[in-house]
This record gives C-alpha cells, structure tokens and sequence, in this order.
C-alpha cells in the first residue's frame, strides 16, 4: 500500500444544498466557496434518508436504509454494520471523530479511536416514540414547537456546542503527533449548524434579519402523504406571528454563515499546520432542511431542500474550480475514504461489500447514473422512496399516488408530472430504476415489523411515548 495522504470529513447538519454562495445564492458561505474554488463541487449530491440517525448510520456503514434496517431516529448506529471507521482501524491507520455522531453511545465499537465531545442520541436509544407510525396511534405533537420555544438572536446550546467542536478540531490539528509524525490520519468533525433551534449569534442573525430574504417555494395543496407526514410535526401554523416567521428564515441562513466561519477556522488551522497540502478535506451534511418551501420546515420528504445535500471535495483526486454534475451521495462518501486509504471494507456477515463510488471516479456528466434515497421515520404513514438521475426524480410513496418532476426544467419542484400522459414512459423507466434498486413493498413492510418489535421492546405503545427527546436532541455539555 503506498503511503496515503491525510483526510477530514466535516459533516453539518440540515444545510441545504443550493444555500451556497459559489451556487449564486444569498446567503454568505465565504469559506465553503472557498474550498469548491480549491476543489471539485457536486451539485447533485443527496442523503439515503433526509433525517439525521438513518442518513449517518448509512454513511458510517455504506450501506443504504433498508440493508442497515436502522429506520428512523429511534434505531441508531451502535457498531454494525461495520464501516469505513473500522476498515481504517483494520489497516492501522488513525480514525478519530469530534463533534455530532448521533449514534447510540461511545461505549460501542463505532469505529474510531477516539470520539471527542460526541453528541450521541438521547439515552442510547433516540425517539422511541417516533417509531409509532400508526396514523391513529402516533405521538402529534399539538403543544409545543419542533422548532423550539424561542426563534431569533442569541446563542444556544448548539451554537455554543459547535464553538466547543470548532476549539477541540483545531487543537487536534496541531497536537505534534499529527504535525510531527508523518503518520496519515482521518479525522470526522461534526457540526450541528444549521439544525434548529432557529436561534442564530449575532452578528449573523442582523444582517439576515435586515435584509430581504426571498419567500420560500409555495406550491398550494401538499401532496396526501406529506401532508399527514407534516401533520404530526406542523411548524408554518405555530409561529406567532410573520414577524417571527421572517425571524425564523433569518436564523436558519444565519446559522448556516455561522456554521461556514467555525469551517474556516479548521480550514484556516490545517493550514496553519502545515498539513493542508498533504490532505484531502471533503464537506457535507447529513440532509437539508425545507426552511419554509412549501409551508414545511425541518426535513423529512423528498423535495431538493431537504433531499439534497451540499458535497465538496478538495485534494490531489480533485481537480480545483471543477463542477459535477452527475448525482452522487453519502455512499459515495463512504467509498471514497475506504478508496483513499487504500485498505478493504470489513467482511460482514450476511451483506455483501457496499457498492458505493468513491467521488473521485465519477464523471462530471453521467445521464444513467441514479441514486436512493428513502423514509420510514417519524411522521410517515408510509414508506417513502426516492430515485433521481439528475434530470428526472420519481418519488414513491407506498399507498399513495407517486410524483415525478423534471430537474432541469423545473428545479423548484412546482409541476408533477406524474399524471401527464406524455410523461408515462419516464414514469415507467424510474420506476424501473427503483425496483432494481429494492422492493419498496417489502421494505415498508419490514420497516414496519421492525419498528413494530422495537416499541413491544419498551413496553408497548403507550409507555414508548416516554422515551426519547421531544424535538432536537441535547448536545453534550462543553
């Protein structure tokens, strides 16, 4: 194995991926601009689930949704299947994380060598209670805001966690034994930004709050499933009035510029250390967030604001200033560490190796390429499966009428084209393309059975209800 170079993987949380200013949007990202002008930006990148525990078990593994059956935020990452983490431990090679994980505990075997101030799920076991998928049976929430009590400036205790990561990220950066060595190391930081609560530091949130930030997407009636999956969560009629509405879009791209700064301290530290040159930096986040497109905010559907996600590359792989177009995801990731290392996925029983393409060997322009995302999580009557090639995205909804929305056409998402008689044999092709993928008949129905068995685990229906955090789960104190 030749000697491979260093890699930092720094994954935010529930930022969108066209809020980028490189991609000509509003919001300020000086930073991230800066890495997609040192390196490559893939402008079709997307989750395998667009909610935070299924989204990172899967990047942790590999493998998509339905091969973990880590459905939703009540079924966390605990060690298997094993991943990346453990391929690099195989091989010797230096793994550590600091920050978000979002994985049961620290006490499994996650991986890494060591996990810093990680933010794992409440209690080991996450939102039981958003395991209750039954539409007559499941928690709505009717007091209280997923958002939180208080929108708009001030500091919270995520904005306070991310300061804490950014400070140990930077430190780690230049402890000798990095600087001095010689040895290569992966290193995964974790933000939580822009995730809500929707309360942004100054002076981020003024000058959102000053300026005219453009309305959100509306589309008039919600699709059927997303309405009853929205239904249990509702947001949009929860602010108390417009003016904490406008407050709320502010605080999210805030946070968001929030989150580029704490990114080009690291950027600015590795730098410093003398060690950029000989590493590789890769950003994403897990999902986006819907930030008032369509009435819904949060993630959890198939829409580009919460589906897709951003993804930057930079290193000697990478070429600067290029632009993919072709759709790529947090599998590819995956792949991509495994791959520049030079080292072999762990054998694990019953699964074949994932099949995921490491970034660098993706084409800017591949038509026939496809990715899979899919939701089984809080809120959903049904499962919910998604497939795009870049031009066409075939959303499936078990029980429910699909949708189809031409990308390039449409990229707001405003005219399904499901229903057109002139559209039917792009209908059938996606479909297609979803079935030689999985059985979502199947899967749901497994996901179902699962989720089933865990809430029988905690003691049935009602005393489940009692496990897990109401809304965004409590970082660590720091």
């Amino acid at each position: 194995m030749s000697s491979p170079e260093n890699m930092l993987v720094i994954m935010s949380d529930e930022h969108q991926a066209r809020a980028l200013s490189c991609l000509g949007h509003f919001v300020d990202t000086p930073n991230l601009d800066r890495l997609a002008a040192e390196g490559t930006l893939f402008t079709r990148a997307y989750t395998p689930s667009p909610i935070c525990v299924p989204a990172r078990a899967s990047f942790a593994s590999g493998r998509p949704v339905h091969e973990n059956r880590l459905w939703d935020n009540a079924m966390p990452y605990r060690g298997q299947p094993k991943g990346w983490g453990h391929a690099l431990q195989n091989a010797g090679i230096a793994v550590e994380s600091i920050g978000k994980l979002h994985y049961s505990t620290s006490d499994d075997d996650n991986g890494f060598d060591a996990e810093h101030i990680p933010m794992h799920v409440v209690g080991g076991h996450g939102m039981v209670w958003a395991s209750i998928r039954d539409e007559d049976r499941r928690v709505v929430r009717e007091e209280g805001r997923m958002l939180g009590p208080k929108i708009g400036s001030g500091e919270s205790d995520y904005t306070r966690y991310d300061r804490a990561v950014t400070a140990k990220t930077v430190e780690w950066l230049n402890q000798p034994q990095r600087t001095e060595s010689g040895e290569p190391w992966c290193l995964y930081v974790g933000l939580v930004a822009p995730h809500f609560p929707l309360i942004a530091p100054e002076p981020y949130f003024s000058k959102y709050r000053k300026r005219d930030v453009p309305e959100p997407t509306q589309t008039g009636a919600l699709h059927p499933w997303v309405a009853k999956q929205n239904g249990m969560m509702e947001s949009e009629s929860k602010f108390r009035n417009a003016d904490e509405r406008k407050d709320a879009l502010a605080a999210y791209y805030a946070l968001i510029e929030f989150m580029d700064h704490h990114v080009g301290q690291v950027l600015d530290a590795l730098e410093a250390s003398g060690q950029a040159e000989h590493t590789t930096v890769v950003y994403t986040s897990d999902h986006g967030d819907n930030a008032g497109a369509r009435g819904l905010w949060g993630k959890s559907n198939m829409y580009e604001e919460s589906a897709a996600i951003p993804m930057i590359a930079r290193g000697p792989k990478f070429a600067a200033g290029a632009r993919v177009e072709t759709c790529v995801d947090l599998l590819d990731l995956s792949a991509t560490i495994v791959d520049h290392f030079g080292v072999d996925w762990p054998e694990v029983e019953g699964h074949s190796a994932p099949t995921g393409t490491p970034l660098d060997r993706i084409s800017d322009s591949d038509p026939t390429r496809c990715v899979l995302s899919q939701y089984h999580a809080v809120g959903s009557v049904s499962g919910a499966f998604m497939v795009t090639d870049g031009r066409w995205k075939y959303i499936y909804y078990h029980g429910f009428d699909p949708e189809l929305f031409d990308l390039v056409a449409d990229p707001q998402e405003l005219s399904d084209l499901s229903a057109d008689p002139a559209s039917a044999d792009i209908l059938d092709q996606m479909h297609a393309k979803l079935l030689a993928q999985l059985d979502p008949v199947k899967v749901d129905r497994q996901a179902f059975a699962d989720q089933a068995e865990l809430i029988e685990s905690f003691g049935g229906i009602e005393a489940s209800k009692k496990y897990g955090a109401p809304a965004a789960t409590p970082p660590p104190k720091v």
